[in-house]
């Protein structure tokens, strides 16, 4: 039987929420607030059952998931966001809470993990998000292709970009989460792929830190 959260680890994740985003220099309103923390009691209750996540502790939901996950919304601009490899949903359902304005598909061919995003999203109402169960090779992507593509722990950037390169739209970027030895793969890049910045993020809580490198295709390269 899953154990409920105690109002104290309620009020803890509330408080890690707030100072959380307010470090990240992120407005969020009571309602997105609310949801976010939702999100972490429903991830730590499906994740005794179901194993989506080798983290455990709630508080360190928030800081290693959630605050992880919203750090990157500066550079989110969307409207359409696909989450490659989206596992259950991050960062793909933080961002869709923190920007309502942006329309996200989460992809994972892991069917429980996909449950899980379903369920978040009718929980949290959710309107702005798109769960799809399917490999990234054979998932169709919308007519002109996405605004941003978005991975968090997919792959290596040359797998990356190969894998998801007809799904990006022609003015579209590549977002890559990745950790500080990302220079190897940056070097492994086809001429094509154009660096455009490459950005080190502070996660509140966090002892280590994020590298993102945004990545468009070359133009001049067609």
């Amino acid at each position: 039987m899953t154990m409920a959260l105690t109002s104290e680890t309620i009020f803890l994740i509330n408080q890690r929420l707030e100072k959380g985003l307010e470090a990240l220099g992120i407005a969020a309103d009571s309602a997105q607030r609310e949801r976010l923390a939702a999100l972490v009691t429903l991830l730590h209750k499906w994740n005794r059952a179901y194993n989506l996540t080798a983290v455990r502790d709630p508080l360190d939901m928030v800081s290693r998931h959630l605050l992880d996950s919203a750090a990157v919304l500066p550079h989110v601009r969307g409207p359409r966001v696909l989450d490659v490899g989206s596992g259950p949903g991050l960062p793909g359902l933080v961002l869709a809470i923190l920007a309502p304005e942006l329309e996200v598909t989460l992809l994972d061919s892991n069917g429980k993990k996909v449950r899980f995003q379903r369920q978040a999203v009718m929980e949290l109402g959710l309107g702005n998000v798109t769960p799809v169960q399917a490999r990234v090779e054979q998932f169709s992507p919308p007519e002109g292709g996405f605004d941003q593509v978005v991975s968090r722990a997919f792959a290596n950037l040359t797998d990356f970009i190969a894998l998801t390169r007809g799904l990006v739209a022609e003015s579209g970027q590549w977002l890559a989460m990745k950790g500080p030895a990302v220079d190897n793969e940056l070097a492994q890049l086809d001429a094509d792929v154009c660096q455009v910045a490459r950005l080190t993020l502070q996660i509140p809580f966090e002892s280590g830190v994020r590298e993102l490198v945004v990545l468009e295709p070359d133009a001049s390269a067609r």
